[in-house]
């Protein structure tokens, strides 16, 4: 089973901590498509033995993509892979593109999984983060999408801003709860370069991020969902009973995945691609008949640092006897004497060759994961 990633790289304003590949022109939205169909020809043949179990629809902002231009897409796929019967199809969504015409457009397409930016129920977090969105309108988008028949549903939340305090981090999620969503991922704000965000903090107009704050409401996070019965089956996503979501966990199975798009990055067999980060030189080349990706063969040390990071952040966590018969002794020697002081410090479990990041270890899960690494020296 692979994945299929679309990048669409419009958006109708700029968040301040956003670093996602995206443009708020959407001039060249229709040489866009052209090119996007264009890409899924050249590129169907590495895809050919693959059966698609799962395609998401990223950005940048996918929700602004019309009636007929998902149409477009969708007949291109569907004539270019095998695409399983029971295929999930998600569209990543702003609540303030999710009126009841626009979501009864989106129902008579083949989205089966609604994915909304939501980020908060408080508008001044809304604010601070320069969402185009209202906290009305990110409820009104759940509850609309709920009543137009659409169950599987996700919410992206952000914890961590200046300003939130606790309380407000608890009335969050527990707005979260009472709408029933059946899948929540939730992530720390962090500052990336060439950010809006990270230049007000380089100038002094914004205090750094609280790192203390963050942990704290992580914590908070991890006891709400547990006590409201939700499984944190990863670090950061959340879900009812039967409510993972298959293209995520096709990531974090490191199964193949085709990325179409600026920017966006694919994975097959033991090399990753990544697309041009640029809508004007991705058009011309498939203009020209160029695939406009970079290309980069990971070696076994690559390939099992890859695999430790992204296991040990699951609920199936990291298996000795898989990177022994994968890699060699030598990774899983390393693996168990590195594991040895997280085991002691209750960072980590081990279960019959399974090790995972127990409640305490998920507060420094990049931490471990990088002790765990093989570095060349």
């Amino acid at each position: 089973m692979a994945g299929i990633y679309i990048h669409i790289p419009f958006c109708k304003q700029a968040c301040n901590y956003c670093d996602f590949h995206f443009s708020t022109s959407l001039k060249m939205k229709d040489e866009f498509i052209q090119a996007l169909i264009h890409e899924i020809e050249l590129r169907k043949d590495m895809f050919s033995q693959e059966t698609i179990s799962s395609i998401y629809f990223g950005g940048g902002t996918p929700s602004l993509l019309s009636q007929n231009d998902l149409h477009v897409i969708f007949e291109k796929l569907y004539s270019s892979f095998k695409i399983n019967s029971d295929i999930e199809i998600t569209l990543e969504s702003n609540p303030d593109d999710l009126s009841y015409a626009k979501i009864e457009q989106l129902k008579k397409s083949l989205i089966n999984r609604i994915s909304i930016g939501v980020q908060s129920f408080k508008d001044s977090d809304l604010q601070f983060m320069n969402r185009a969105h209202t906290a009305k309108e990110a409820l009104d988008s759940v509850k609309n999408c709920q009543d137009s028949g659409f169950t599987n549903l996700n919410i992206d939340l952000i914890y961590g801003t200046p300003g939130m305090t606790d309380q407000d981090w608890l009335e969050n999620l527990n707005t979260s709860f009472t709408l029933n969503v059946p899948h929540i991922s939730s992530y720390a704000l962090t500052v990336e370069k060439n950010t809006a965000l990270y230049k007000q903090i380089q100038k002094n107009k914004l205090d750094p991020i609280n790192e203390q704050q963050s942990i704290k409401q992580f914590e908070i996070l991890m006891s709400e969902m547990d006590g409201n019965s939700y499984e944190q089956y990863e670090i950061s996503n959340f879900c009812k009973a039967n409510y993972y979501s298959k293209h995520n966990t096709s990531y974090w199975k490191r199964n193949h995945y085709l990325g179409l798009g600026p920017s966006a990055h694919s994975f097959y067999e033991n090399s990753r691609f990544w697309n041009v980060s640029n809508n004007m030189k991705y058009i011309k080349e498939l203009g020209e008949d160029k695939l406009p990706y970079e290309k980069e063969v990971l070696s076994l040390m690559d390939q099992y640092n890859e695999y430790v990071m992204t296991s040990l952040r699951t609920k199936w966590g990291c298996n000795i006897n898989y990177i022994h018969d994968f890699f060699s002794f030598d990774f899983s020697n390393h693996f168990k004497l590195e594991s040895r002081q997280y085991i002691i410090d209750k960072r980590l479990i081990e279960i019959n060759g399974i090790y995972y990041l127990t409640t305490k270890g998920k507060l420094f899960a990049d931490q471990i994961a990088s002790d765990l690494f093989l570095v060349k020296h």
